[in-house]
């Protein structure tokens, strides 16, 4: 039998002795694997194998993508038997496995052990072992013998610690650059740096061998700001320029006779820079728009999230464009197929709701070939877009869900504030770019992380020399809306 739970049971653990233990009584718990959870597996027993942790290389195996490490489902069976059944004062004695098939991140698990055999001779009891996903397909099957208790013991339940698994993003910054390097330096023109903040963070660059800057600027301020910080400006090209108005127009000038592969943001504002991009020949047929790159502890790849700071209320259209930045940014990156999330606040198309209009329509614009080079699906709510545990919940039945590689956002408020929660709530680590104009643009924020500064010029090297800046030929476009 299987003894029902009560609202106690979430607070005290109980036991059943031996001779309360029948033949056929059973016991289950249920667990979706998370990320994190490899993660934390891996860090306390060492193993990294890359299946674990390498998209690239899992999707190159049987498995077809990262999987879960066999003894963390295998764990989830000690689990039942220390805390369900015969729960506390049980002592392992053997444990047979057979591994069946593959646990995925979003896969939940249901794991129910089976009494078969009772040995009143030393109070051993042989209980069989299933695990089975939400499929209902058994991945994990065996056989396990335990000491049961003699004496009733009910303790109470043990609040467990809360663990947060972080991503260490010095050394995916490492990786990155190890990445990119190959791709030789980027000539890029920084704008107007004058403050300590926005010279070093072009000097950090530098020193990781991704740019060569060009800084634009008044001289004699630059050298002032440089002599005060400590930074050293020995064999940096320096072009001059009286102020930061004319800082930005010398930096699209540069970028237009092909001086400098991309232009990075520097102390001014960025509607400034941002203007005379717009009212340049570097802006192209293409809604320029911005991307950020992001990885968090919780989900298994980066993602990109688009638009979270150029486009305030996008149409239609520019929702296009938006998305065909995004898509050639991950093939820059070697994702040939990207998967294209376009969220909203529901699953469902609502025609009280535009963005599930805009949503819907998108996607058929992606059947007809007009958004070609993804796989694109909406409307999805956010969990949905990212947990496949969600959506299968729901009933949802995509290519997308729980494995997005893009998530486009209704509009700029929703995207600001998804990403900044993400970073400071959710520890991801952030980098971004301006794409769209016929060079990448590093918007960078007083709040960037010297990480995250030099990340962002590690992606607009990859966006440069993978193509992915340039976005058409040249053509009249509405100005494009920035953010403060």
């Amino acid at each position: 039998m299987s003894r029902s739970l009560n609202p106690e049971d979430f607070e005290v653990l109980r036991n059943r002795t031996f001779d309360e233990i029948a033949i056929g009584d059973h016991a289950s718990i249920e667990r979706t694997l998370s990320a994190a959870d490899i993660q934390l597996f891996a860090a306390m027993s060492g193993d990294v194998n890359p299946t674990h942790f390498d998209a690239e290389f899992a999707a190159s195996t049987p498995f077809g993508g990262v999987v879960a490490h066999g003894m963390w489902a295998a764990s989830l069976i000690s689990a039942v038997l220390g805390t369900r059944l015969p729960g506390p004062g049980a002592a392992y004695v053997s444990q047979t496995l057979e591994f069946l098939a593959p646990v995925h991140v979003g896969d939940t698990l249901t794991i129910t052990v089976t009494v078969t055999r009772r040995e009143a001779k030393e109070r051993q009891v042989v209980l069989d072992c299933h695990c089975v996903n939400g499929n209902g397909e058994t991945v994990l099957t065996g056989q396990a013998t335990v000491v049961a208790p003699a004496q009733h013991i009910e303790r109470a339940r043990s609040a467990l610690p809360h663990v947060r698994i972080e991503l260490s993003q010095g050394d995916d910054l490492v990786r990155l650059l190890q990445d990119v390097r190959p791709l030789g330096r980027l000539r890029v023109a920084v704008v107007h740096p004058c403050d300590a903040l926005s010279l070093s963070s072009a000097l950090d660059a530098r020193a990781a061998g991704l740019i060569e800057p060009v800084l634009v600027g008044p001289r004699e301020r630059l050298l002032e700001v440089a002599a005060q910080s400590g930074l050293d400006l020995d064999g940096v090209e320096i072009a001059n320029a009286p102020h930061s108005h004319a800082a930005a127009a010398r930096a699209v000038e540069l970028a237009l006779a092909g001086t400098v592969e991309a232009l990075m943001k520097g102390s001014l504002h960025t509607d400034e820079l941002m203007g005379a991009v717009v009212a340049s020949r570097l802006r192209t047929s293409r809604r320029m728009s911005h991307c950020f790159v992001m990885q968090t502890p919780f989900y298994p790849r980066p993602f990109i999230i688009t638009d979270a700071a150029i486009n305030i209320a996008p149409t239609l259209p520019e929702k296009a464009d938006i998305v065909r930045n995004a898509i050639e940014l991950a093939h820059a990156f070697g994702i040939a197929q990207p998967r294209v999330a376009v969220l909203a606040a529901v699953e469902t198309v609502n025609p009280q709701m535009p963005a599930t209009l805009d949503a819907a329509a998108l996607c058929k614009m992606a059947d007809r070939g007009q958004i070609p080079g993804a796989i694109i699906d909406g409307p999805l709510a956010f969990d949905n877009a990212v947990s496949a545990a969600a959506a299968r919940t729901k009933g949802i039945v995509s290519e997308v869900a729980g494995a997005a590689d893009i998530l486009l956002v209704p509009d700029l408020e929703s995207g600001n504030m998804l990403a900044k929660q993400l970073a400071y709530l959710g520890g991801a680590a952030s980098a971004g770019i301006v794409l769209g104009a016929r060079v990448p643009i590093v918007l960078t924020s007083r709040a960037d992380t010297r990480e995250s500064r030099i990340a962002s010029c590690a992606v607009a090297l990859v966006a440069a020399r993978g193509g992915a800046s340039r976005g058409g030929a040249a053509a009249a476009q509405p100005a494009t809306e920035v953010a403060a």
